[in-house]
């Protein structure tokens, strides 16, 4: 049955066709997009490389994910993707390897994170009970996905200041000695022929 003018108005403005092409069109590229980092990381996989390789190679900073999305809005939707989710599995089952370490293909870095004695014990609690260490269980935490809602921005007040690039010493303009200045003896310590010397602030 037809639809009369009056039932056509509860539906809402109508749809372009080129509004939906274009959609199409960027939903295609994105798919495509996921679809060959997939690819890459699989094809990485099957050779079997440690963890730390398949991380670096396609999750790291110089990875195929971030060289593919380098827009935040971006890698935060692919990450959202069963693409994305297939790869953290494949990264927990090359960390599962018994000759699995962190030194194997580069070095190990170092961080000190301050954190209150209660999530420090929950921490251990919580790697007694999945039985892994504590090292293990916080690279876990780390390699998943946070929104950005559930992290704390940094405050910023009146004491994180902008650092003024440091200019070159210009050139002192030179002044005769006259002796019978005396009162900067006693200040220079004997010093005579030009100004005094002065420390600079900047670092202490």
């Amino acid at each position: 049955m037809p639809l009369n003018s009056e039932a056509v108005q509860g539906l809402g403005p109508p749809v372009c066709p080129h509004d939906l092409e274009g959609d199409t069109a960027v939903l295609t590229q994105s798919t495509e997009k996921y679809l060959e980092i997939l690819q890459s990381a699989r094809q990485l996989y099957e050779t079997e490389p440690d963890w730390v390789t398949f991380f670096r190679e396609v999750m790291g900073v110089d990875g195929v994910v971030r060289r593919t999305f380098t827009r935040l809005e971006d890698l935060t939707a692919f990450e959202k993707s069963q693409e994305f989710d297939q790869i953290q599995k494949w990264l927990v089952k090359l960390r599962e390897q018994k000759n699995a370490t962190d030194t194997e293909s580069e070095p190990t870095r170092v961080i000190t994170v301050r954190l209150p004695k209660s999530m420090h014990e929950y921490l251990r609690t919580e790697a007694h009970d999945l039985r892994t260490s504590m090292n293990k269980l916080c690279i876990s935490k780390l390699l998943q996905v946070i929104e950005q809602d559930l992290i704390p921005t940094e405050r910023t007040g009146a004491a994180t200041t902008m650092r003024k690039p440091i200019s070159s010493p210009q050139p002192q303009p030179s002044y005769q000695h006259q002796p019978q200045q005396a009162v900067g003896a006693g200040i220079g310590g004997g010093i005579s022929g030009g100004a005094i010397p002065f420390k600079s602030a900047v670092g202490f």
